[in-house]
């Protein structure tokens, strides 16, 4: 029998620490999509004065049905609005969220930047590290940040 090419720890963590770990990761990628939405409708309304689905599904590469369906996840959520023929609106929790994700984000990008990750890769990095990454590891990066002056 061929030995294993990466043989398993030699030991575990306990279960229900292993649960929750695996648990928040399903957490955060059932919200990374909605985080995706409402930052990047927050940008479209900053420099449009609106966001329309179709703008959207474009700059996020989904369908425009993936798009329109997502959206009515937000509303249903209570995270946006949409008028007909004008396209959709944040509500206060959705701008909320927008501002949160956006803080992250930056601070991801400038951590990774500061350790020496090309620009272009951190920004593209970013996008998934900030959904995943906890309030104690941003609060960590952000302290290492202020040390690094």
């Amino acid at each position: 029998m061929p030995a294993a090419v990466n043989p398993p720890p030699d030991d575990l963590p306990a279960e229900p620490t292993q649960a929750r770990r695996f648990g928040k990761a399903r957490t955060a990628q059932a919200s990374a999509v909605l985080e995706d939405y409402v930052e990047l409708i927050a940008d479209l309304i900053a420099i449009n004065g609106e966001a329309r689905p179709i703008d959207i599904a474009r700059r996020l590469g989904v369908s425009h049905p993936t798009a329109v369906k997502t959206i009515a996840r937000l509303k249903r959520e209570g995270l946006a609005t949409a008028k007909p023929y004008r396209g959709v609106f944040l509500t206060e929790a959705g701008q909320a969220l927008a501002e949160r994700v956006r803080t992250r984000h930056r601070l991801v990008v400038a951590l990774l930047k500061a350790v020496g990750v090309p620009p272009e890769t951190a920004e593209a990095d970013a996008e998934g590290i900030e959904h995943h990454v906890s309030d104690i590891a941003l609060n960590a990066f952000s302290r290492y940040l202020k040390t690094r002056g």
